[in-house]
């Protein structure tokens, strides 16, 4: 493939150049530099190598492209509009306004042609790896020969900023021991940052230190003029058969303002008379704002057909395979379609109380056993920690290049390493590809460290389950470093996603069928090092709902509301209650929010009126205000000690619960039985302002 220059080249790139300069003016916000400078990229990415058809944003074979630096996402919202997709000029004039489809931030599921949610930088560069990783497993899984149904290469542009950040770093590393082929990366090598020219904060040699995670490295020293060196980089990326690849693109911020090469031009519009000067550098009426020459239109309307017509080759080749395969064929349309096999929660165990007790880590090995044999769409893994968390199933095949003999591009199972927040990342691009459901694991206190990843999972609207264990105090001598106390109150703050901290084999169970259903949030499943009881009482069934009512009593004293392993520390409290005298009922609580999304006639039957309710938790206090009037549980570090001593220092055995137990009681007796629930008084609170 050789450069061969398009009479439309020069006036596309001035096009996008005045396009970007007009979009951040008109909304008195925005970062037109970086889309200035990236002009002749993008330009040649989009009409040259990038195959994508914009009738149909979600064809499974398309290449996907992210922009990891997503403060510059004027460029990829000209670069949709300019292709036909569901973006016009329009949208472009309301730029960062309210419910525009064209917000500060690029954001999947809102914006047609986007593929994720990038904003903290480094998201995206991690989110590129992780749709390269779910395309190779997709490939190796379904093509045969003659029928190379995926084929697509992921490409991604990212700054400086993006390479400061240490999930970049984490997520490069990855990719270059996986040989990510179909991965091909720009690093916008501009020199500014926010602060200014990057050597006040940034000297390292990027190109070695990306050799040296096993890239393939090319280098474009001018990539603001020079189209035919840029062109040859992409054709020698697209050759690379063993290693992504990351090409160091040298561009000017802002060029053709007054200010190019400024860090002025980064997170400010340009002036108006600098942006008079730049359309009459590049050949455009000054008067005249948001114009797209109609030759410019025509070229782009044709890179738009081209994709369309390589889509419907596809289309066809879907079809023949299916002729051949047709069971192969039924199994890509219904992972696409986000359809679950029929009858796959048959596979869930359930247990009685005559089942032995076990750590809900070693049950939740269980579940991904017995599921992963029915979901060919479960793409496991853990950071480090398999035979701590127990993510893998005894028949896995890890996914790693063949030539490494460690397994295959088939494989099933991710060793990400320690690497938790490029983990995070990662699984929101395999969600992103639209064929798998990501899982994986870590201690539930280093989900700590994915935090931007988890919430950018829960904006997305992506399914990521997370296989969070030693959840607690319980997991004992490694200390207040490991145990967890204001872990969980940070992820159920976050809106859009499911903390479960199931408290034996059954509520594994019906946590793991919640988040397996829900397609549209992440999921974190918080499990025990230590031993738990099976419960009676408990259930799928009953699980499923968020919380249930494990010990009944009829006209209780006290209610008493929890999770986890906490749950049949509190059953037993209630039998030491009942033989003073004191009816308490015990709650089980494994999910705040799926217990939130039920009817409220159900939850005031689970926390009613009339007795204190007192929860009982060994994390923090905070956020239980909602459901309790007392609460019992650790405001503060945890300490190394044996689980059992761990658990007598904070007061949270049996005989502890049972002590405040008696002492609420015996508070609360002052009141008449017209005493309310939380819930209850919330309920009413909202039902009379509306």
């Amino acid at each position: 493939m050789t450069f061969k220059p398009q009479e439309t080249d020069q006036k596309a790139i001035a096009t996008l150049r005045c396009l970007a300069a007009d979009t951040a003016a008109k909304s008195k916000s925005g970062h037109p530099g970086a889309p200035m400078g990236l002009a002749p990229l993008a330009h040649l990415l989009w009409s040259r190598f990038f195959v994508c058809d914009p009738k149909d944003s979600h064809w499974l074979n398309r290449d996907r492209f992210v922009l990891s630096n997503g403060h510059a996402c004027i460029l990829q919202y000209m670069m949709l509009v300019l292709l036909g997709y569901n973006l016009s000029v329009e949208d472009l004039k309301h730029f960062r306004q309210l419910n525009s489809l064209t917000p500060g931030h690029p954001e999947a599921g809102h914006t047609d042609g986007i593929e994720v949610t990038t904003g903290p930088l480094g998201q995206g560069f991690a989110n590129s790896v992780g749709l390269a990783i779910a395309q190779k497993q997709a490939a190796a899984e379904f093509n045969r020969d003659g029928f190379e149904l995926f084929n697509s290469k992921t490409y991604v542009v990212l700054g400086d900023g993006c390479m400061m950040e240490g999930v970049a770093s984490e997520a490069a590393s990855l990719a270059g021991h996986l040989r990510l082929d179909n991965l091909i990366a720009f690093y916008d090598d501009n020199k500014i940052s926010i602060d200014g020219d990057v050597s006040c904060a940034f000297t390292e040699n990027v190109a070695e230190r990306f050799r040296s995670y096993e890239w393939n490295v090319l280098e474009v020293k001018d990539g603001d003029k020079d189209l035919k060196s840029i062109y040859d980089a992409l054709v020698k990326a697209k050759e690379c058969k063993d290693k992504p690849t990351l090409i160091s693109i040298r561009t000017t911020i802002g060029f053709g303002s007054r200010e190019q090469g400024t860090h002025s031009t980064h997170g400010s519009p340009l002036k108006d008379d600098d942006i008079r000067q730049v359309k009459e550098k590049f050949g455009f009426n000054p008067d005249e704002k948001f114009v797209i020459p109609q030759e410019v239109a025509d070229a782009y309307h044709k890179y738009g057909e081209q994709g369309g017509k390589i889509h419907a080759e596809w289309n066809k080749l879907l079809e023949s395979y299916g002729e051949k395969y047709p069971k192969e064929k039924a199994e890509i349309e219904r992972r696409a379609a986000h359809k679950l096999p029929q009858g796959w929660e048959k596979a869930l165990p359930t247990f009685t109380a005559d089942d032995k007790e076990a750590a809900t880590r070693k049950l939740s090995e269980g579940v991904l056993s017995k599921v992963s044999a029915v979901l060919p769409e479960l793409l496991g893994g853990s950071a480090d920690l398999t035979g701590s968390n127990l993510t893998r199933w005894s028949d896995a095949t890890d996914f790693q290049p063949p030539a490494t003999h460690l397994g295959d591009w088939k494989g099933r199972y991710i060793r990400y390493g320690v690497r938790e927040h490029a983990m995070g990342a990662i699984m929101n691009g395999i969600h992103a590809f639209g064929l798998h459901i990501p899982t994986s694991g870590t201690f539930l206190n280093f989900v700590s460290y994915a935090i931007g990843a988890v919430r950018l999972s829960a904006l997305s609207k992506f399914q990521v389950i997370w296989v969070a264990t030693h959840d607690s105090i319980g997991l004992g001598e490694d200390g207040p470093t490991h145990q967890p106390i204001e872990t969980a109150a940070a992820l159920r703050a976050i809106p859009n996603l499911d903390f479960w901290r199931p408290a034996d084999g059954n509520e594994v169970s019906g946590a793991y069928k919640v988040a397996i259903e829900s397609f549209d949030k992440p999921s974190v499943i918080a499990l025990t090092r230590q031993g738990l009881p099976q419960l009676e009482n408990s259930s799928i069934e009953n699980t499923i709902r968020g919380g249930y009512v494990l010990v009944d009593q009829d006209k209780a004293d006290l209610t008493l509301v929890s999770t986890g392993s906490e749950v049949a520390i509190c059953r037993d409290a209630a039998k030491i209650l009942k033989d003073s005298g004191i009816k308490a009922r015990v709650v089980s609580m494994p999910c705040f929010s799926v217990f939130d999304a039920q009817p409220l006639e159900y939850r005031e039957k689970v926390l009613p009126n009339g007795a204190p309710i007192l929860s009982v938790e060994a994390y923090t206090t905070f956020g239980w205000g909602k459901y309790s009037h007392v609460h019992h549980g650790i405001n503060r570090f945890g300490v190394s000690a044996t689980a059992a001593d761990a658990y007598k220092y904070f007061q949270m055995t049996p005989e502890d619960i049972a002590k405040k137990s008696s002492d609420v009681v015996k508070y609360f007796k002052k009141f008449d039985s017209s005493l309310e629930s939380p819930l209850v008084v919330e309920s009413k609170f909202l039902e009379n302002i509306q």
